[in-house]
Parts: structure tokens; C-alpha cells; sequence
């Protein structure tokens, strides 16, 4: 149970370093509490709920995953490079793509009821 507390600790510390020093970490957090805010406005379902906290989910790890990765190539090959600058190129796209797919979702599930108050 103490090694399950101490590596909870060190994953909360993990949350807490990337929402206070990563900028795209940030923008992200505002967004979903901006997306969340509206999905309790417009009542989403259940079945609604579930789809908009997956995509925020996958969004936030992917980031996450992609600032590790960006950290990790610039302490070990601090220097560029073409294999590395493609590494990086792709796990940002990695997150650019799930956003967009994210943002699609949004509108498919927000467009309807934005309009059903017009």
C-alpha cells in the first residue's frame, strides 16, 4: 500500500508540473473547463458525457505524452536533427489529430442544441 501512495504522489506531481509549467497544458485546461462548463448548460446525457470526457482525456495524455517526449530528445540529442525533428513532428501531430477529431465531435454533439435555442 506505501508503494501505491508513493507512486500516486509522484503521478499527482506529474499533473501538477504539467498544468503549472507546459503552456499547451494550460490552453488545454481552459478549454475543457470551457467544454465541461458547457456541457452542464446545455444537460448533456450520460452517453454525451462519456464521449466529451474521453475525448478530453485523450487530448490531455497525448499532450502530456508529447511534452515527455519533446523533453526527453532535447536532454538526450540537445542538437538538430532530422530523425529527431520527425519525432517530434509526429507525436505533435498525434495530439493535433485528436484534437481535431475531438473538435468535430463537439460540434456534432454541441451544433444541435445551440441551434435548438435559436
Amino acid at each position: 500500500m506505501k508503494r501505491f501512495i508513493k507512486s500516486l504522489g509522484y503521478a499527482l506531481n506529474g499533473l501538477r508540473l504539467f498544468f503549472s509549467k507546459e503552456q499547451n497544458g494550460q490552453l488545454q485546461a481552459i478549454v475543457s473547463i470551457l467544454v465541461i462548463t458547457a456541457g452542464f448548460v446545455f444537460k448533456l446525457s450520460l452517453y454525451e458525457w462519456v464521449i466529451i470526457l474521453v475525448c478530453i482525456a485523450m487530448v490531455l495524455a497525448l499532450e502530456m505524452m508529447n511534452s515527455v517526449i519533446e523533453k526527453l530528445i532535447d536532454h538526450l540529442h540537445p542538437h538538430r536533427h532530422q530523425q529527431i525533428k520527425w519525432i517530434k513532428d509526429v507525436a505533435a501531430g498525434a495530439v493535433l489529430w485528436a484534437a481535431i477529431i475531438s473538435a468535430v465531435i463537439g460540434a456534432i454533439i454541441f451544433i444541435p442544441k445551440v441551434l435548438a435555442l435559436l
